[in-house]
């Protein structure tokens, strides 16, 4: 079992978000936690055939690893997210016709939005991997609606080809689970999962 000796904020190890995406970092800052925004450069495979759940783990696991040799005595965060659609797993558009062919698909249908993350501590080696699902449910779209929302752009770059925090919103039905393992980090299990670095939010 994971256990460290509570982290006083004057002397708490540096924390170290693996992460380009905006999403993410405003996600992180809600905690008001200090943190720096180091990307790492490894490659995602999506085609590895593992389970979504463990690939999720796998992935976010593999960002850690890519940036926790730069950094001495500090606490690595690394996530991804990507979409589970009836087996298939659809990561991020990046033309319209990608954003269309995902956004069809996912059509007045459910789907799940699956994030992994790792939190890493680079003195000690101990690491922890979670995933997280929500399902969500899309209403019907017109032709109109469609491509409407593709001539936005907000759909490229984003999982599943929409982002629930913007005009996305307006597609969206209903979801199951957590709103912000959508948006890319689950907030709530991350704040569990810090606690076994002694890093305590609340």
């Amino acid at each position: 079992m994971l256990s460290a000796p509570i982290q006083k904020l004057g002397n708490m190890k540096k924390i170290i978000l693996a992460s380009a995406s905006p999403r993410r970092r405003e996600i992180l800052s809600l905690t008001g936690l200090k943190f720096r925004v180091a990307p790492g450069d490894y490659e995602e495979d999506m085609d590895s055939g593992q389970e979504p759940h463990k690939l999720a783990r796998s992935l976010s696991l593999e960002k850690a690893r890519s940036v926790a040799g730069k950094h001495r005595n500090a606490l690595i965060i690394a996530a991804d997210t990507f979409i589970v659609f009836r087996g298939r797993l659809l990561g991020k558009p990046h033309t319209a016709a990608e954003a269309r062919r995902m956004l069809k698909m996912l059509n007045g249908r459910e789907h799940s939005v699956l994030t992994g993350f790792t939190i890493m501590d680079t003195e000690s080696g101990q690491k922890l991997s979670r995933s997280v699902e929500t399902r969500v449910w899309f209403r019907k779209l017109g032709m109109k609606e469609l491509e409407a929302y593709i001539k936005s752009k907000e759909p490229l770059d984003k999982a599943g080809a929409y982002a629930i925090q913007g005009l996305g919103a307006a597609i969206v039905k209903k979801i199951e689970g957590d709103f912000f393992n959508v948006v890319g980090l689950p907030l709530s299990e991350l704040v569990e999962g810090l606690k076994k670095f002694g890093v305590f939010v609340l």
